[in-house]
């Protein structure tokens, strides 16, 4: 079995594919490796040549650091779908679902780090907050599990307090079902519940030439079952709880990163934790193609800001957060 590379080995990796190939002053094969916990060999290969493509659309004769940046973006979350048709009413509860994520993300101890949050679709989802680990994470505690359960809950919390319960989306589907699969493991697999102790509670018996389970084995009572039910709702209860006392506690926050993201559409966590600090974002310099007119979206619109859409019209589950 060979193990996922550390950070030394991606820069060493991201070295080789690089060689031969024109990079700007500004690449720097460190940071990349830092930006890609998890990848492999063939990840890394994808990124220099996505990059190379992107540069080479871009008509730049050099690969720079920002070609690199959005081609790790375009491994991880695939391309963006910047024809993807959204109403105003769908843009708008998408940016207040993601900033409610990156806010909870920002003020809540445990969680990783934020990277970057955007309402540019990418694959099946209509924005995506993503953040990324300071370094390689082999294990992890249960404070931690259950910040990043409170973060998961951001976004569905948030669009109940910007627009209602009766008005929350299918949007954080994805979330709801990865915070209860965490929940769960952290119950039956990682013993972090003082009412069942550090004991295993369900085992797969999985073939692996399918690729998934074909079978479970039920080994614990309906009494036992009852009690990891309960306490898989505790932990998840708890985490849309500490979701919501953040975004109440710091609703004014909630507004200045929904707004921003309906102005610039992707913000860094950088950008975001400056506009929390009373900044503001200045992209008058920027090359960035998609950044040279602010009153014209990249993502096409349909109907108006007043026109009652269903809220759950065009709306698909959203990738997990990553980090």
């Amino acid at each position: 079995v060979l193990d996922r590379p550390d950070i030394q080995g991606r820069e060493a990796i991201f070295g080789v594919h690089v060689r031969g190939k024109p990079l700007a002053p500004d690449v720097k094969l460190d940071l990349l490796a830092k930006s890609t916990p998890g990848f492999v060999g063939a990840d890394i290969e994808n990124t220099v040549n996505e990059a190379a493509i992107l540069a080479a659309r871009r008509g730049q004769t050099l690969i720079s650091m920002r070609d690199l940046d959005e081609a790790i973006e375009r491994v991880v979350l695939g391309p963006e779908r910047k024809r993807r048709i959204m109403t105003e009413r769908e843009r708008k509860i998408t940016a207040y679902h993601e900033a409610g994520h990156a806010l909870v993300g920002l003020h809540v101890e445990g969680c990783d780090p934020l990277h970057k949050v955007t309402i540019i679709p990418r694959g099946r989802a209509l924005g995506v907050t993503m953040s990324l680990p300071e370094r390689d994470r082999y294990s992890y505690s249960k404070f931690e599990l259950e910040a990043r359960i409170a973060m998961m809950f951001g976004g569905r919390i948030a669009e109940e307090l910007i627009f209602g319960r009766e008005k929350v989306t299918t949007g954080a589907s994805n979330d709801i079902k990865e915070a209860t699969n965490l929940a769960r493991s952290m119950i039956t697999e990682y013993g972090f519940s003082d009412k069942l102790g550090p004991l295993r509670y369900e085992d797969n018996q999985e073939e692996v030439f399918l690729g998934h389970s074909v079978s479970q084995q039920k080994n614990v009572s309906e009494a036992t079952a009852k009690v990891i039910d309960e306490e898989i709702r505790t932990l998840v209860e708890a985490g849309e709880s500490k979701a919501r006392n953040v975004l109440t506690e710091n609703i004014h926050e909630l507004h200045v990163i929904g707004k921003a993201l309906l102005e610039y559409e992707t913000l860094s966590g950088e950008e975001v934790r400056h506009l929390l600090a009373g900044g503001k974002i200045d992209r008058a310099d920027s090359d960035d193609e998609n950044l040279g007119d602010r009153s014209r979206s990249s993502v096409p619109s349909s109907g108006s800001p007043g026109k009652k859409d269903n809220p759950n019209n065009g709306f698909e589950p959203e990738p997990q957060p990553q980090g």
